[in-house]
């Protein structure tokens, strides 16, 4: 099992569609090193990536460039983003997260709260890469499966070794 396990994490690759405006982005040139087919197109939005096997989407964003834009322009392309995909990630870049990036970050959070978006700060293209191939993997159908089964295997060896199943099973 653990090493089908580590078989799958090694050889895993998958189909990536990307927005043309990060066809020169480091994050990009990463996955394409990691064997991953990427596909650009035109009709999704810009700073769009998309995992379609995995049935998830990110929203790269530099937060220098989100501070020094227009905020409601930034949230209108954050509120079209998550009312096109179901599973949605937006992915804050900063070398630093003071106190403007985790205002911001708050303030995304407020806006879309109730909503299907989640975010992660990012510090650099290498962390943005291994947060997005992290969530893909386990998001992705062997893997997911994978991990089920390890919180079903956990769930009953804690059940059956628990000092308190075995009071209850007195009473």
């Amino acid at each position: 099992m653990a090493s089908q396990d580590a078989k799958l994490a090694e050889d895993w690759s998958t189909t990536v569609i990307v927005s043309n405006s990060l066809q020169d982005h480091e994050v990009i040139a990463s996955l394409r090193n990691q064997q991953h087919k990427i596909r650009f197109s035109e009709s999704v939005l810009p700073g769009s990536i998309i995992f379609p096997l995995c049935g998830i989407a990110f929203l790269l964003a530099n937060a220098q460039e989100a501070l020094g834009s227009q905020r409601e322009a930034f949230f209108e392309q954050i509120q079209e983003f998550t009312s096109i995909h179901r599973n949605s990630f937006l992915v804050i870049v900063a070398a630093l997260h003071g106190l403007e990036e985790r205002d911001l970050m708050f303030s995304i959070q407020l806006r879309f709260l109730g909503t299907n978006l989640k975010i992660i700060p990012a510090h650099n293209s290498m962390e943005t890469v291994k947060s997005i191939l992290t969530i893909a993997k386990a998001s992705c159908k062997p893997h997911l499966d994978s991990i089920l089964d390890r919180l079903l295997q956990a769930t009953v060896y804690i059940a059956e070794n628990s000092p308190v199943w075995e009071t209850l099973a007195e009473i």
